[in-house]
């Protein structure tokens, strides 16, 4: 009888010890599942939302008007940039304040590659403008790669005595007080190319600013005014037209759409250089497999054909493989920062 309670109990422990683990296998089950939500939910947000980047169209905002030099550019970088994203990359036109309204828009916006800008020189300009720039170029951007370098060409009314550049300047030394230099308006390369020429040739000439290039060109093709300095997307339909004069162009080279006209600096201005140059920005904090995306779709579009003869007919020159790079946009910026900043400064301008 002994024995026989002895082997009940043993049964009865064995069954509860075996009620207790299925009571105990669901826990474990839950547990282990909390813990793979859990770890699910710890992984970098960014890093899995990049894997699937992009999932809806991508907003590139410019910072001028339709129609202008840099919105061409960033419609025939958006188009193509588009096909290998295989999402639309749509163009916004945000106009104000030399471009900062734009700048300052995409580096609040969130980082997640669906908001880009697209920006000129003015990128780097803007802090020697601005005491107050809402931004800080160098570190409120994660850089996707540049584009493409637009020449500039100084331009004298086509009643204007002088045929060469040393003629000019000739003239504009017999003359001073009396000559007058167009630009696009403060800040605007235009300006840029104005202040450099006229630091270049030691004459201070009287500036007449405007709402942009197109009025400033009107402007000179009615010889309202003497001289202008702006890029080849504008100038070259009147240039071929002779409707201008031309007296050089403001590359460190000659230039494919001009190969007979020399540069400022072989004329005698030497070390004379400038240009438009395009870049493609992100929100600082954009996940690097975004940028690295972005980045490759922009060195496709480089290489189409389209592209490329797209940017020549507007006098553009595709930047070589190592500027099309987030560092070689990052370098670039920077050197132009201290190329321009005590330039500025020196001439006293401010746009605030």
């Amino acid at each position: 009888m002994a024995g026989s309670k002895q082997q009940r109990h043993r049964q009865a422990g064995s069954e509860y010890a075996a009620q207790a683990k299925r009571a105990q296998a669901p826990w474990r089950w839950m547990a282990l599942a909390a813990l793979g939500v859990a770890a699910a939910l710890t992984a970098p947000a960014p890093a899995r939302a990049a894997d699937a980047y992009p999932t809806r169209p991508i907003t590139m905002v410019v910072p001028f008007a339709a129609g202008g030099p840099t919105d061409v550019v960033a419609r025939t970088m958006a188009a193509a940039m588009s096909k290998t994203l295989g999402q639309s990359v749509v163009v916004e036109n945000r106009l104000g304040a030399g471009g900062t309204v734009s700048a300052a828009y995409v580096a609040k916006a969130a980082p997640d590659g669906y908001t880009i800008l697209i920006h000129h020189n003015g990128m780097a300009t803007a802090p020697a403008l601005y005491s107050k720039l809402p931004y800080k170029p160098l570190t409120d951007f994660s850089f996707v790669g540049q584009v493409a370098d637009v020449p500039m060409t100084l331009l004298g009314r086509h009643d204007l005595p002088a045929r060469t550049l040393p003629e000019l300047i000739a003239y504009i030394r017999q003359n001073q007080g009396k000559v007058n230099l167009a630009n696009a308006g403060l800040g605007a390369v235009s300006q840029l190319c104005g202040m450099l020429f006229q630091k270049a040739i030691g004459v201070e000439l009287t500036a007449i600013p405007y709402q942009g290039t197109a009025p400033a060109m009107t402007a000179l093709l009615g010889s309202q005014v003497d001289i202008l300095c702006d890029q080849t997307t504008q100038t070259l339909p009147h240039i071929k037209a002779d409707k201008v004069k031309l007296y050089g162009v403001t590359t460190s080279t000659r230039i494919k759409a001009l190969p007979d006209t020399a540069t400022l600096a072989e004329s005698g201005l030497k070390g004379f250089e400038v240009k438009v140059w395009h870049g493609i920005y992100a929100p600082h904090g954009t996940p690097p497999a975004v940028i690295d995306r972005l980045n490759g779709a922009l060195r496709t579009a480089l290489k189409d054909p389209a592209v490329a003869a797209r940017l020549a007919d507007l006098g553009a020159e595709i930047v070589p493989q190592d500027k099309q790079t987030p560092e070689g946009l990052r370098t670039w910026l920077q050197s132009e920062i201290e190329k321009w900043s005590p330039i500025i400064k020196a001439a006293g301008v401010k746009a605030d």
